[in-house]
Order: structure tokens, then sequence, then C-alpha cells
């Protein structure tokens, strides 16, 4: 399968949550589905040498990697050590509206300088050896984005970038909350459809406010791709059917437990390196959204895993308190 056969359906990335061993367990659930890391930024790359920043496992693939940064030369570079790890795509985040992030100039305050986009891809691009994709919002403060996406998405395609992901709000960068521009600036999916018609050359994906596979099918009748964040976190059993659904492959999906089962060499072998069993279950949390049992499985896991000596036997003991159907 091609890469951007993959991004039908992507796993955003998301701060403090997708990293390696996150990403690992979403793997488990969906051969085909995108995962993207956490945002590194170029500057701790090509800077401040923060090389193991870009660890991860071989499982994990296919995966993308989202870069930070302003810098076309940074950017060049760091892509360059991106590709030599093995990265399946190297991302550009044109969409985090968060206070650090502004004051490194990248992230969504870029959707004001889509030439400065358009050179930072192209340098990126030149130093690729796999695809090189934008993640954007649909305009910022008081932009009017009926203009500026179309804009947007026009400079940045012509100096190369042939596939988007499009956070369908606005992000304020004044007055409103990293937390907040995920949930009040008002969705616009309609003009994110319109940008489709507009570009049908371009490979466009869809993100923001998309909970379930049902919705994610939905989009998929107009759109190339759909990005789900916060909802695949927090209740990561939707990605479970996700490969029948979404790609058509003709396979059960696993169960709650057997997914439980596939992540105990994982967790094995990551405590045998010195690890900490939280640093894992931290991220399966939600696998048991729903299913009677859930809450005292997220208790044991909560309260027992930040044990020093927590073992597998502290996650057998969780999934014992879930019925076997789940």
């Amino acid at each position: 399968m091609q890469i951007n056969q993959h991004a039908r359906l992507s796993i955003a990335p998301m701060m403090d949550w997708t990293d390696r061993h996150c990403r690992y367990f979403h793997r488990v659930m969906t051969r085909g589905t995108l995962i993207y890391t956490e945002m590194v930024t170029a500057p701790a790359l090509v800077r401040g040498g923060a090389r193991h920043l870009l660890a991860f496992s071989e499982a994990e693939h296919p995966v993308a990697l989202q870069l930070g940064g302003s810098d076309p030369a940074e950017l060049a570079q760091a892509t360059r050590m991106c590709c030599d790890e093995g990265y399946d795509e190297v991302n550009l985040n044109v969409g985090c509206p968060s206070d650090r992030v502004q004051s490194g100039t990248f992230g969504a305050v870029l959707m004001k300088s889509p030439d400065l986009v358009a050179d930072c891809v192209a340098a990126m691009i030149d130093s690729a050896s796999v695809e090189v994709t934008v993640k954007c919002r649909i305009g910022v403060d008081d932009q009017d984005p009926e203009v500026v996406l179309p804009e947007f998405l026009r400079k940045v395609s012509a100096a190369g970038v042939k596939r988007f992901t499009i956070h369908a709000r606005k992000a304020w960068l004044q007055g409103l909350s990293p937390k907040e521009n995920r949930d009040v600036p008002p969705l616009d999916y309609p003009l994110v459809n319109r940008m489709k018609a507009a570009f049908p050359d371009l490979h466009l994906s869809i993100n923001g406010g998309i909970t379930d596979l049902s919705q994610a099918q939905a989009h998929l009748k107009d759109l190339d791709g759909v990005m789900i964040g916060r909802a695949a976190y927090h209740d990561p059993g939707l990605l479970l059917d996700a490969d029948r659904r979404i790609f058509g492959v003709e396979r059960a999906p696993m169960s709650r437990h057997e997914v439980v089962q596939a992540m105990e060499p994982y967790i094995s072998d990551h405590l045998a390196s010195g690890g900490k069993l939280a640093q894992v279950t931290r991220h399966m949390l939600g696998l048991f959204t729903g299913q009677p049992g859930a809450r005292q499985w997220r208790r044991i896991l909560s309260e027992q895993g930040h044990r020093p000596d927590a073992g597998l036997d502290v996650l057998r003991d969780a999934a014992a308190q879930v019925a076997v159907a789940a």
C-alpha cells in the first residue's frame, strides 16, 4: 500500500501523547492507518543535537514525523535527519497555536506567511527521500478563510507539496489557550470540501471534531483522507475495525484482550531495558472505554502502574477486571 493510501486514515500528532509507546500500541490495532509522531522542532534536532527524539520501532511503519520550524535551511537539515532514520513521511506543522510555538515563529502563525512556508517546504523537498506534507488550519485570527486557505494551498502546492491535512478550524493566537483552540473556533467542513473541488489534484485530509469511523467514512465520500486526534487516544478501541472499514481488509478485528496480550512482549522488552510500566500503559487507559470493568482497568493501571517494581502482573490484574468478551 502506498503512503497516500495509508493516509485515508491517520492519527494526529499530539504533544505529550503520540510518543513511540503510544504509536506502537496504536499500530497493534491497525496495520493500515498512518501514524504521526509528536511534533519535533527543527532547532532541537539541528542546534540541540536531540536526535534521540527521532527514535521509533520498525513495527510502527507507516509512520510520519512532524517537524516544527520556520527556517528553510534548518528544516532541510532536520528533514535529512528524519529520512536517514527511516521515516515514511515528513510533515511541516502549520497548525499548532501554542505560545511556545508562536514564539519560535512556527505552527499556526505561519498561516500568515504562505511565501515563507513555500520556501520551507521547497527546501525540505530538496533534502527529502520521502514525501513532504503540511498540516495547517483554515486560517488564524481575523483572516478570512475563504480567501486565505485557497491562496495558502496554491502557493505551498506550487512549491511541491501534494498532500495537506487541514484542521477545519481557525486558530486564535491571542485570547484562546491551545486547549480552547481545539474546541472553541467553529468547524467549517464545507470549506475543506470546497478546497477539494478547487484543487482536485491535491490529496486533502480533514481533521477536527471527528470521533468515530462512521464519521470518517462519511468524510471519505468527498475527501482523500481523515485524521483523528483525541478520540483515537481516549477511545483507542475505535481503531480495532479501521483496517476493514477504511482500508477494505477482510480480517476480523482483534478483541481488546487480544490487544493487551499483543502488547505484553513489547512491555516486557521495555521493562527489561530499564523502562517503567506506566510509560507504556498510560496510553492504554482508554482501551476498554464503554466496557464493563473499564473503570477498574483504569484504576489499577493508574494506581499501581507507577510503582517502581510494577510489571506484567499489574497489566494482567487490570485486564482481569474486564469481561473477556471485550
